[in-house]
């Protein structure tokens, strides 16, 4: 997986089964958010490379497009009893390099698994369809087949799990896969390529390049790369469906996302702090489905922001590492600052700013003191004009909105250009079932705060969260993996007269 220079270790790039020595001279850094200290340098792929992993990915389809489906689900079988029994050791590698803690890095882990859970019962999903008899001697089946090589751009905040939302179902359904992770953290990604390899994966059937736009826009204009997936920004979804689009390939880009929690009066007011809290500041609200907008409904503003702020005060920040932390630093210092510089300016906008954590300081761990930190912030009653509300923050922030009605709270959720994930708290169902029909948004939950779905349901937002036809994993996964064709046969019978030619429309009878 890497290499040892003098100062640091190198990430390198896995094409055809092993690890390859990038050759393009270009490196990225690889920082301990939690120190701020380098710890490993990652190769970044020149367009060449990632012709070579596209290569690769090509020449292994000609035999792994034919492979049987016993023969997929089981090295799928043992590279998932792998990946349970390297759980720890992939936890610890997301901790070092994205900063959460462990506890967070081991569920995110948990969460990727049951998607390879998933793809171990891929021959269900692909099983076809038959119509016999739908005209004399005449029968019609559809099946459904890979599409070739396919490539996953994932982001930074999840390395391990939005990964396994992509490669395992498309290599069940018999395509090859390049993934290009995030630069910021690549060894996980590299520990799974080899535990892949491991369980038996034929070599170039998973490849990973490490890089930058350079590598990206290769992928995007390969002629051999039949489909995109990724996760990440708004602006960066929508380029990537717009070019892999107009390159010809299919694409599902899940962009980003402003999550409202609306709380009505007769909700459980301590259940939906205890949820708020939980839902904004988990790994550092660096999540697409962080909850960073609370819309509270009526009187019961106050009383909600106060317990908030009571739970809030007492979250423990500090490394991943160290079990008694509950939430880590920010990826970047260079984050860490636009994070804070909400906070900052949030009371000129309009916003009272009840928590600030833009000065936090780490204390009992000296070696953090360039770490990326930042404390939990508290905001209420934003305005809806506010920077803070309306830019995706991706960070420990949230808003706290005032309205009178739900009707108006509704309105509210349903202005927002972002439709990722949403929910509700409240104790009347009818409320509740009618907010699931009428939100607009992909993922609802109810009394439930971040309404990610198991893995044989699918994950995906509206409007500006998701670009693309298909969302991610589940059904939707397996349909984007493949294509539909559909087969007429007709065996006559010997004692059948010649039919003759007939240049009208075929019709059934």
């Amino acid at each position: 997986m890497t290499s040892t220079t003098s100062t640091t270790k190198t990430v390198d790039h896995w094409i055809g089964g092993k690890s390859v020595e990038g050759t393009s001279g270009t490196y990225g850094p690889v920082t301990d958010p939690a120190t701020g200290a380098v710890t490993t340098r990652v190769a970044f792929a020149s367009a060449a490379e990632v012709d070579t992993a596209v290569a690769a990915a090509k020449a292994a389809f000609t035999t792994w497009g034919q492979s049987s489906l016993a023969q997929r689900t089981s090295i799928l079988f043992r590279f998932r009893a792998l990946l349970d029994a390297h759980r720890d050791e992939i936890a610890e590698l997301i901790t070092a390099e994205h900063g959460k803690v462990h506890s967070d890095a081991l569920g995110e882990v948990a969460r990727g698994l049951e998607v390879v859970d998933l793809a171990c019962g891929i021959n269900v999903q692909l099983k076809g369809e038959l119509s016999t008899q739908v005209a004399s001697r005449v029968d019609v089946s559809s099946i459904r087949q890979p599409l070739g090589v396919v490539a996953g751009i994932t982001p930074f905040n999840f390395p391990a799990m939005v990964p396994m939302w992509m490669f395992p179902l498309a290599i069940a359904c018999g395509n090859t896969f390049v993934l290009k992770p995030s630069e910021k953290d690549p060894s996980a990604s590299m520990r799974v390529a080899e535990l892949l390899t491991e369980a038996g994966l034929p070599d170039g059937v998973f490849n990973v390049v490490h890089g930058d736009k350079v590598a990206v826009d290769r992928l995007l204009a390969h002629p051999d790369v039949a489909a995109v997936s990724f996760v990440g920004s708004t602006p960066i979804a929508r380029y990537i469906h717009t070019t892999a689009a107009a390159n010809g390939k299919r694409v599902q880009a899940l962009g980003g996302a402003k999550n409202h929690m609306l709380v009505l009066p007769d909700a459980d007011l301590d259940a939906a702090a205890d949820a708020a809290v939980s839902a904004a500041y988990g790994s550092a609200g660096e999540r697409c489905m962080a909850i960073s907008a609370v819309v509270a409904v009526g009187a019961v503003g106050d009383e909600l922001v106060a317990k908030i702020k009571e739970r809030a005060e007492k979250i423990k920040i500090g490394p991943g590492n160290d079990p008694s932390s509950e939430m880590g630093p920010l990826i970047t210092a260079a984050h860490r600052d636009k994070v804070a510089s909400y906070v900052a300016g949030a009371a000129a906008q309009g916003s009272e700013v009840v928590l600030d954590g833009t000065r936090y300081t780490v204390e009992g761990h000296p070696e953090c003191a360039d770490g990326h930190w930042i404390g939990l912030s508290l905001l209420d009653r934003v305005p809806v004009t506010a920077d803070a509300y309306k830019d995706e923050i991706f960070g420990p922030v949230l808003c706290v909105l005032r309205v009178d009605t739900y009707e108006e709270g509704i309105a509210l959720i349903n202005s927002s250009p972002f439709g990722n994930g949403t929910a509700i708290f409240t104790r009347d169902g009818g409320a509740a079932r009618r907010f699931q029909l009428e939100v607009e948004a992909g993922m609802v939950g109810v009394n439930v705060p971040i309404p990610v779905p198991v893995g044989y349901h699918s994950f995906g937002g509206w409007k500006d969260s998701l670009f693309g036809d298909h969302h991610i994993y589940g059904n939707d996964g397996t349909h984007f993996y493949t294509r539909g064709k559909v087969v007429t046969t007709r065996w006559p019978d010997p004692s059948d007269a010649p039919a003759g030619v007939d240049l009208g429309f075929p019709r059934n009878h």
